[in-house]
């Protein structure tokens, strides 16, 4: 895949949302990657952070991809090695924010 369309991928990526199949298939996200990184993923009550919001309000369960997992795909892609234990330390967000800055720098490690 070409650089400047994984930049533009990654400039999409917060690591707050779940893509569709259908978005990402949209986005020419490889269909590898697709079958990789989606997964069915279900809403948590407890706290708005850990519910699951479509346009049709909030949902029990979503199949799609986490924003966050196609940023370190993207960055790996890049040559960027993302430390497996960087998702717990950082979370989802500043992971993302951690990989754009990465690339910015021309840093190829987090």
């Amino acid at each position: 895949m070409p650089r400047h369309r994984l930049l533009s991928l990654l400039a999409e990526c917060t690591g707050d949302d779940i893509w569709s199949v259908e978005h990402c298939r949209a986005r020419r996200i490889p269909e590898s990657w697709i079958q990789q990184l989606s997964d069915a993923y279900e809403s948590g009550f407890q706290s708005d952070h850990q519910t699951i919001y479509t346009e049709a309000g909030v949902t029990n369960q979503y199949h799609g991809v986490r924003d966050v997992d196609l940023a370190i795909r993207l960055a790996q892609s890049m040559g960027i090695q993302v430390d497996a234990n960087a998702l717990a330390r950082l979370g989802r967000a500043r992971l993302v924010q951690a990989i754009k800055d990465a690339v910015m720098n021309g840093d190829n490690e987090l």
